[in-house]
């Protein structure tokens, strides 16, 4: 009896000691991160439960009325740094259109006043008006402007000769002959010369209205003539039978629509707007010829709408030198001058400007120009 209580009490002490040796760390089973969360906070909530257990139910629901008041101040507190985060962008933004429009308006503001004072009297110079960009009454180099640069050189005391600084393809038909007959109109009056310095290209429109100049010069490689008409369109009917689309299209009149890309063309409209094509490149070669005279040789392909460089342009006689602007300078003046007397753009008119072209393309806004142009193409 002895022996087996010795017995079992050796076997106790050796569970004991087993059980002593066991670390639940290193030998027990491999619990995640998020198991072990979820046993904490089960372990905490009884915890807390077995803390709370003697509270009565008035202490449980202050308990309860402060968690949530805690809770709604947190939730103000959010709502509060959002609304001063969005006033602070709201007032970034305000600025930030001010400083623009006031910006825009000072700009517009000096130009108005630059371009009402009067021109002040200096040193001999040449004067100068830029011819620059597709002649159109909507771009830049339009007939009224280059009038109006042309009168201020002109009636400058000091200037010595006017001069047209022409880089453009050409353009309107209706804004080069306006401009050439007012260089004509001051030509014929003999008190200073106009001389035409092409740069790199004095084409079409651009050198109709050069055709006007007492001289024109352009560099070697300057790119002259192309005294021609061109009109260019699309004959689509057939894409949108293919299509499945109808045209849908009335008009008064047999031939009020005849330019309209989705329709055929009769040979009879055909040869009629070849007429309107022919009688505006007459227009432009008798210009021609009244501005450069005796200087134009025979070559039977100088109206052809054919370009030339400047060395060629010389020998046909449509340019009378190779120099640049600033060899002119030196060679008309002791000190070279040169004035710009084009009037300046108004930056917020130009934005105006650009704007009203993007909506009108956008909206299907037929522009106001001629189909008909003198431009290289």
């Amino acid at each position: 009896m002895s022996d087996d209580k010795h017995q079992d009490g050796h076997g106790n002490d050796s569970g004991n000691d087993n059980g002593n040796d066991y670390d639940k760390w290193t030998q027990g089973p491999q619990v995640s991160a998020e198991e072990e969360k979820r046993r904490r906070e089960a372990r905490d909530a009884e915890l807390g439960s077995d803390e709370h257990a003697g509270d009565d139910a008035e202490t449980l629901r202050e308990r309860q009325r402060l968690a949530q008041l805690a809770m709604m101040d947190r939730w103000i507190d959010g709502v509060l740094v959002e609304q001063r985060r969005s006033r602070r962008w709201k007032l970034f933004f305000r600025f930030f259109f001010a400083a623009l429009i006031l910006a825009l308006l000072i700009t517009t503001a000096y130009g108005l006043y630059s371009a009402a004072q009067p021109s002040i009297p200096s040193a001999p110079h040449l004067g100068v008006v830029k011819v620059e960009g597709v002649i159109d009454s909507e771009s830049p180099a339009n007939a009224e402007r280059i009038i109006e640069g042309l009168g201020r050189a002109w009636e400058s005391e000091s200037t010595r000769a006017v001069v047209l600084h022409i880089n453009s393809p050409g353009g309107s038909p209706v804004q080069s002959q306006r401009v050439y007959r007012e260089i004509m109109r001051l030509r014929d009056r003999g008190d200073k010369p106009i001389i035409a310095v092409i740069e790199d290209v004095g084409a079409s429109g651009a050198y109709y209205i050069a055709s006007a100049a007492d001289e024109i010069i352009s560099a070697p490689s300057s790119l002259v003539g192309s005294i021609g008409v061109v009109f260019s369109s699309f004959g689509l009917e057939e894409a949108i039978e293919r299509l499945g689309v109808e045209r849908r299209i009335f008009t008064a009149g047999d031939n009020k629509a005849f330019l309209d890309p989705f329709s055929s063309i009769a040979p009879q409209q055909r040869e009629f707007w070849q007429q309107v094509l022919d009688t505006t490149h007459r227009q432009f070669i008798d210009a021609v010829k009244e501005g450069r005279g005796e200087r134009l040789t025979n070559d039977e392909r100088l109206f052809s709408g054919l370009i030339w460089t400047g060395e060629q342009a010389v020998e046909l006689g449509l340019v009378d030198g190779i120099n640049t602007l600033d060899g002119l300078a030196r060679e008309r003046l002791e000190e070279p001058r040169l004035r710009d007397y084009t009037p300046q753009l108004d930056p917020f008119e130009r934005l105006s400007r650009q704007f009203g072209r993007v909506a009108a393309e956008w909206l299907g806004v037929p522009r106001s120009q001629s189909p008909v142009r003198y431009q290289v193409y």
